[in-house]
Order: C-alpha cells, then structure tokens, then sequence
C-alpha cells in the first residue's frame, strides 16, 4: 500500500500513485523493516528535480520493479526541502562513499537506520558505466541474505566515522583582517576571468560570495573585490541562466560560459541574486544591476507568489514541448522558425542576432537558450522592449512548468529581506507590502500557537516537521531587514523570539551550532555544516542575525554566540571562501563594527533612506518619529530631534559621532 496520499509534500505527492508501497520517513517504516527482516530502500529527491523525475518515470512507475521492490524492501520516500537533517545526514555519508553526490539519492538501511550502500541515479539498463537499478537491487538482496555480518559491520563503520565529524567552533579566535585577505586572495586564483563566476563547469551562482566581495570592498576599498562582484554579476545577466523574456535566474549553468542553464527555478537562489544585484547598484549605481534586481523581484512575485501570500519553492525544469513530449527546458526556448512565426521576417532576424538564436542551436534540437550578445544602443531600446513583449506574450501559450507550491520557512526569510530592501531602494512600497504580507505568513501559520518554528507549509496548512537552523537563521534575517525598511518593532521582536531558540536548543557548550534542535527527531548522528549549498549555511545565517539582533538590542548574550559561531570563519575562510561566503560577509559586518544607525524621523523620509543605502557591512537601522518609538526600536531610546529636524546617530564599537539632520553627511559615515 502506497502511504504518500494526504502528505503536505507536492514531491511525495507525485509518487503518490506509484506502484510502488512507498513509506514517509517514520518510525513505523523502521519498525515495518524490523518486522519483515528486510533492508530499508530510501529514495531522497524534490519537486523540480529532473533526474528524480527521470528515475521516476523509468522505475518506480514500472510495476516489475515495483514489485520486486516492495517484496524485498520498506521503500521510503524523503522531500529533501522538508527534511533537511535527513538529506544532509546521508548525503554526508554518500559523499565519503562515493566521493560525490546529488540527488536523487538512494541509499539502502538497516531498520536501525544506518546505511551501508549508496549511490544517486540508477538507470533501467547498465549505461555509462553504472549498473541498472535492478541489478543494483539485486545485489543488495543477495548481500543482506547471505552476508549479513558484513552488512552489518560496514554499517557500524559509516555511522561510527559520520559521529566522529562533530565541529568545534574553532578556538581560534575571530576572523580578522589577515584571514579575510587570505579569502579574497583565494578567490582571485579561482576566479573565472573570461567569463565571471567561479570554477568550471557546472557553474553556480555565487550570490554569498558576491555579497562577501561588495561588503569587503565597501570596507576596504578593495577595487579588485568590487571587479569580480560586478563582472560575475554582468556576466549572469547576459547569459541563459537568466531568463531574459521574464527575468528570474535558472538554478545552474551546465557550461562555465553560463549559456545553457539547468531550467529549474528555485526561490532560493532568485532571492539572494535579487538581493546581490540590489546591493550591486547601491555600490556602483549600474543601471543592468537595477533591472535586473527589480525583474527578479517581480518574476518572485508574479510566478511564486501563492495565494496565502508566502512565496513557493521552485518551478520544474520540465515541461510539455509542441509534441506533447515533456522535456527539460521546453518553456524556454526558440528557433529562429519559432521567432519568425511570432515576430515576422524583420524582427526575427534582429532578435536572433540580439538573443543569440542560431540554426545550430545552442541547447537540445536546434533549440537556443535567449542570452544577450550584446547592450542594446540607446536607439534600439524601444525595439527589444516591443520584441521581448511580443515573444512573453507567446510564451505565455505555452505549458507551463509544475510549480512546487509549498512554502519553505528558510527561503521565504531570505525572500523578504530580498523584496524590502528592493522595495526601499527603488520606491517600490508594493514590494515591500508583499515581504510584509510572506512575513505576516510565517507569524500566523510557521510560527503558530506552538511558540516553534515549522519548516514547511502548504494551502496556509504548518507541515508536520520542525524548522533546522538554517530556518530560525533565515527569517529571522528576514524580519530584521523588514523591521528596518518598515520601522515596524515586532519585526524585530520576532527575530529575537527566534533567535532565543537557536540560543537555547540548537548551540553546543563551545558555542558550535547544530542543524537540529537538541530535543529534534535523533538521527544516525547530529548534523551539522557550516559551509554553504545553494543557500547559507544554517550555521552562518544564525551568526549573522545574531550579531544584527545584538547591535540593534545592545544583547551581550546574542552579541557573544555570533562571536563564537563565527570562529568556524577563522578556520575555513582562508582554505574554501567559495563554500563560506556567507560567514565572510557576516564577518565583515563583524570587522565594520557592525554600525548602528538611529533615525528619529518619518520612516521612507530623506534621512531614512540615506540609511538603509549606505554601503557599511551589515549595518543596522532603526527609524520611527513617534514619542514612543524607543519602546519599539532600542537604538531610539533617548535619540530626539535636533532643532525640531529629522536626526540620524551613528554608533559603532560603543562610540558615537555626532549626530546629523544632513544626509549628505549621513551618506558619508555610512559609505554612500
């Protein structure tokens, strides 16, 4: 019996029908193993995954593979976004398997939970050099019956090394001004120079390290940490990876050219570039840096935005093509006949020289991925807006990508930090009213009655699954950079109500942190990760909100546990900066003070927006006129007007300029 009917999870749901007598991840299912004295097969994917869907299609919807399955098997199946301590637990020990991973993830158990073999994507026939999924599970039947004691033994080696990997926070002390040299020094030799970006192929966008390299040179003035952010970021713009009709970013570029993406969308990745490119023009005032910045935000708005308000997680790299076929990246691309068709003889052929759409193709059956080969002149503007309305128009007619429409608590944090502070630089209030509105969600359903934070949620439903660190670290970064666009103080009271837990269950006695809750669901072994995937580590995301949270309260408590949690800094900054990006740029906050930025005046005044432009790592801000503002925003307390004028104070280090009703001046203490 397939038992995946009625779950929040849309990945679950679409293995719902299966043939397949697919578990969730619970107690029952390891019991059910214990019971049947057979392996647990687990298979851990997401909703826009091409390849889990592909493995799918060619063996889960095959009923002789399902049943061979299901007689010799517990099959669990696991969302990777809803569970992120599962994922990373045995991705984890996949890595130090095989030496790789990704998903789908496939990983065979021991109902005690411990793995002991592994492996990703398994093809219906032997190909490429791996064996077929049935062969696979074949071979794991034979060893789990005629060689138990090895199985067992290789499990209780793999779960004895995972529990040996606990970090410390790093005694070393705090970043400084040396290790943060060494970062950069570092990326510079990695540093892709024809093309922008990082590495080779597949190339990610390296939004934390971006956001790393703006903050460094505001501090600094370092020219060449400012050269890398912004051709990375033009680099980005101009190729496939963007999506040039509707914006959003694609999540990958298979090549190191960034011409041909991996088609899916994710919330995660459209949040923090949107957020890069926003801080890129208020440091260099690109015009591309502000277009883009507000074609992301709107894309986030207009296809994720769900109907509760919060922001879904991903669309599908799929979908149907004119033949019915469902295919990756059918939505996307044009042919110069596709062009012509919708744009006549003339303006075909200028587009396709614009967009860089070829007989060739540069994707799959002639097919080409829109890119931009060059700026358009300033007599041309006109033309390639009509252009890209006509061909978004077409597009429209076409089938749509599945949406995942659940809401994950992490990255609809990042989401409203990206969308208010849009919002404010480009006088954009609606912008801000919807982070407000995916904030007002999180209170009202993630944060509930149950004085915790849920991961997940779907149709204004809380999952079942209790928010990890990266969650409680994300929004609250969220409702602080919200409180600051807003001047709204139970923003800021929210994120200290979060932050108190990440305090209370999820730091050790040296001041590490965990992915987990002390009292969370135990797994084969506690995990734990300061480096950054496709968002900040939980670990570095908490750090940074903490040491936001302290300048604005003035809390020791909060204050020290960023202190501490950023020694892992010290440690790896210098060695891997592109997998720390995000503890770089909060230790930049770190070195800058962080500068505390009062303004007694009308929030979206002159004054106020001065503020939230400047350029000084990790600055904090505080605005409201009322009497009683202080009650709200303690960096108000005793900061009245001067001369009846709107007043801004700058603090830093527990020291203090004098205050000023000048913007100008303002600007200049804060790097504007």
């Amino acid at each position: 019996m397939n038992r995946l009917a009625g779950v929040t999870s849309p990945y679950l749901l679409q293995h719902a029908d299966n043939p397949v007598d697919w578990w969730p991840w619970s107690p029952e299912a390891f019991e059910e193993a214990r019971r049947r004295d057979v392996p647990v097969l687990l298979s851990v994917g997401y909703a826009s995954c091409h390849w889990c869907h592909v493995m799918a299609h060619e063996s889960f919807e095959d009923t002789a593979v399902a049943e061979y399955l299901n007689a010799h098997f517990v099959p669990v199946k696991v969302d990777r976004e809803e569970r992120p301590d599962v994922d990373a637990v045995y991705m984890e020990a996949v890595q130090a398997a095989t030496g790789q991973g990704g998903w789908p993830m496939t990983v065979f158990l021991t109902a005690d939970a411990e793995p002991f073999y592994f492996g990703t994507y398994f093809p219906p026939e032997p190909r490429h050099g791996m064996p077929a999924f049935r062969q696979v599970l074949e071979g794991v039947v034979a060893a789990w019956s005629d060689r138990r004691e090895e199985v067992a033994e290789v499990a209780g080696r793999i779960v004895r090394d995972l529990a040996g990997r606990s970090l410390a926070a790093g005694e070393g002390g705090l970043p400084g001004e040396a290790e943060l040299a060494q970062a950069l020094l570092r990326l510079t030799r990695d540093y892709d120079e024809k093309h922008g970006g990082f590495g080779g192929a597949p190339k990610f966008p390296p939004s934390m390290v971006i956001e790393f390299l703006l903050r460094h040179h505001a501090r600094t003035g370092a020219e060449g940490a400012l050269q890398m952010a912004a051709e990375s970021c033009a680099a980005m713009a101009h190729g496939g990876i963007y999506d040039q009709l509707g914006g959003g970013f694609a999540r990958y570029s298979v090549d190191r050219e960034w011409i041909v993406p991996h088609f899916e969308k994710m919330l995660y990745d459209n949040a923090l570039l949107c957020r890069v490119y926003a801080h890129l023009w208020r440091a260099t005032g690109s015009d591309l840096a502000r277009r883009v910045a507000l074609e992301t935000a709107d894309f986030m708005v207009r296809e994720l935005r769900t109907a509760e308000g919060g922001f879904a997680s991903a669309l599908d790299a799929d979908s149907e093509d004119a033949q019915g076929r469902h295919v990756e990246g059918a939505f996307y691309v044009w042919t110069p006949a596709q062009l012509r068709e919708v744009l006549g003889e003339e303006d075909a052929d200028f587009a396709a020289g614009y967009f860089g759409v070829t007989e060739e193709g540069t994707f799959e059956e002639g097919s080409s991925v829109l890119r931009l080969m060059r700026d358009a002149e300033p007599d041309e503007e006109a033309r390639v807006a009509g252009v890209r309305a006509r061909l978004l128009a077409a597009r429209e007619l076409r089938a749509r990508p599945e949406r995942d429409d659940k809401i994950v608590a992490a990255w609809n944090g990042l989401a409203i930090a990206a969308l208010a502070e849009t919002g404010a630089y480009f006088d954009r209030p609606d912008l801000i009213e919807r982070a407000t509105e995916a904030a007002d969600l999180l209170v009202r359903v993630h944060m509930g009655e149950a004085a915790r934070l849920c991961r997940t949620s779907r149709d204004g439903r809380a999952g079942d699954n209790s928010g990890v660190l990266e969650d409680h670290g994300d929004v609250a970064e969220g409702f602080l950079a919200l409180a600051s666009v807003t001047g709204e103080g139970a923003w800021l009271d929210f994120a200290g109500f979060l932050l108190d837990i990440v305090l209370e269950r999820f730091t050790g006695e040296d001041g590490q942190l965990f992915d987990t809750a002390d009292d969370a669901e135990r797994l084969i072994r506690r995990p734990q990760d300061p480096t950054d995937s496709a968002t900040p580590a939980g670990w570095t995301a908490a750090a940074g909100a903490l040491l936001s949270y302290a300048a604005h309260t003035g809390s020791e408590a909060h204050r020290t546990a960023a202190e501490r949690a950023l020694g892992i800094v010290r440690a790896l900054g210098p060695k891997a900066p592109r997998f720390i990006g995000w503890g770089l740029a909060v230790a930049e906050a770190l070195l800058d003070g962080p500068r505390e930025v009062a303004v007694a005046g009308p929030v979206g005044g002159e004054l106020h927006r001065t503020a939230l432009l400047g350029r000084a790592p990790g600055a904090v801000v505080a605005a409201g006129e009322e009497a009683d503002a202080g009650t709200e925003f303690p960096l108000l307390v005793d900061r009245p007007l001067v001369g009846g004028e709107p007043t801004a104070y700058v603090c830093r280090h527990f020291v203090c300029d004098a205050p000023t009703t000048d913007a100008g001046e303002l600007a200049a203490k804060l790097g504007g």
